[in-house]
């Protein structure tokens, strides 16, 4: 796969980012590098490599789905809190215009 500059300005785009057309020519060429490495081990023949020690073979601890635990500290919560208004937490409004 290699990338166009109609790609990198669609990422861009995609990204809600400007950039100039030397960081576009820049962005292509590492992009390119990084799919050019990909490629590179997509040729290499794994079927002799054994698994890794932590990709198989393990469960993970878990509860049961109906056990229900209700702590009560929402207080203690919300003293960590910089700002709080009726039991909640008060964030900045985002909007998005564009």
């Amino acid at each position: 796969m290699t990338l166009t500059n109609k790609d990198i300005k669609k990422i861009a785009k995609l990204a809600r980012i400007e950039i100039t057309s030397e960081q576009e020519e820049k962005f292509m060429t590492q992009l390119n590098n990084i799919f050019g490495t990909f490629k590179q081990l997509e040729e290499l023949n794994t079927d002799n490599v054994p698994e890794m020690a932590g990709v198989g073979g393990y469960t993970l601890r878990t509860r049961a789905d109906d056990e229900i635990h209700d702590s009560n500290i929402r207080d203690e919560i919300l003293a960590n809190a910089p700002k709080s208004q009726f039991g909640c937490f008060v964030v900045p409004k985002v909007v998005d215009a564009g």
